[in-house]
């Protein structure tokens, strides 16, 4: 086991100083392998050295353009300071280099989710559903381009689904709640904002929707 194996090893068992020292170690035995610069970029963003973290990760990349991984990471980190475009920016990067996985569809469709690309993301987590299925997060944010895409039959299909296999998803219930009042389904509408309430009771987009729905009812 090198000094990369005994570095991934240490992070998964939260022991991110030794790991960080096992990883000096591997880049100063080989400055040139990239994988020791992800990993040092990992730990980074992990602790929240985000600047420190992007500087690996370009490292990595100088080294190895075809380094998905490094433009993943990065894309993770740019992701998480809500700058999405940039964060697209590497995760297309990353699928470019080679990587192929539900994860990264997800995370290139919340990208353009953010940036309003509805359309681009809607085709991204259909795609990352496509890799799992079960990926319950996926389906909501697919659900919910459908029904910006005014796709309703299919958006409430895809939304029941989500809290038929998670049942206090309060933002997919709201959400149905919503589909259904443009589907001038007012009294299920209702039933779906109280459940999103049942579920968090301090979900105030479901309260003020339950409010509306009923004013629309007795109109």
């Amino acid at each position: 086991m090198d000094e990369n194996e005994k570095a991934i090893e240490a992070i998964s068992n939260g022991n991110f100083e030794e790991a960080l020292e096992l990883l000096n170690t591997a880049i100063e035995k080989d400055p040139q392998d990239p994988v020791a610069y992800i990993n040092f970029g990992n730990i980074l963003a992990e602790v929240g050295e985000s600047e420190r973290a992007i500087s690996f990760y370009q490292k990595a990349i100088e080294i190895d353009e075809k380094a998905a991984a490094a433009y993943y990471g990065a894309g993770n980190v740019l992701f998480n300071e809500e700058k999405f475009g940039e964060a697209l920016k590497m995760y297309q990067d990353a699928h470019q280099a080679g990587l192929d996985d539900g994860s990264l569809h997800y995370m290139m469709g919340l990208s353009n989710f953010q940036t309003e690309k509805t359309g681009h993301a809607l085709a991204c987590f259909q795609r990352a559903l496509e890799w799992d299925e079960t990926d319950i997060e996926a389906r909501f944010y697919y659900g919910l381009c459908l029904a910006q895409t005014e796709q309703l039959d299919e958006a409430i299909r895809q939304l029941k689904q989500v809290v038929e296999e998670d049942d206090n998803h309060a933002d997919a219930y709201y959400n149905l709640g919503v589909a259904s009042m443009m589907n001038e389904g007012l009294e299920e509408a209702i039933q779906y904002f109280d459940k999103a309430v049942e579920a968090q009771p301090d979900h105030m987009l479901a309260l003020n929707g339950k409010e509306q729905a009923r004013k629309m009812l007795e109109e």
